[in-house]
């Protein structure tokens, strides 16, 4: 293989800001956060939605709208 044209796969921490859940898994996602997590320092990805706050995986039906997009739909054809 080619040395330097591969990104760097390593730990990362995700950050579930829905249901504040944590884990680490590795990856070659790029980020500038770091986050102290179980003793060691990691990379810190944010996330909106994880296996922990989708309402397919929790079984609750739950409109989660961060981006305010139901409402301008409801806005523009509501009645």
């Amino acid at each position: 293989m080619k040395k330097g044209i591969h990104p760097d796969y390593r730990e990362v921490v995700f950050h579930d800001l829905t249901s504040d859940y944590k884990f680490v898994t590795r990856s070659t996602v790029q980020t500038k956060d770091t986050m102290e997590f179980e003793g060691k320092t990691y990379p810190l990805v944010k996330i909106e939605v994880s296996s922990q706050s989708h309402p397919f995986y929790t079984g609750k039906n739950v409109l989660l709208d961060t981006t305010g997009r139901v409402d301008k739909f409801r806005k523009r054809y509501g009645k």
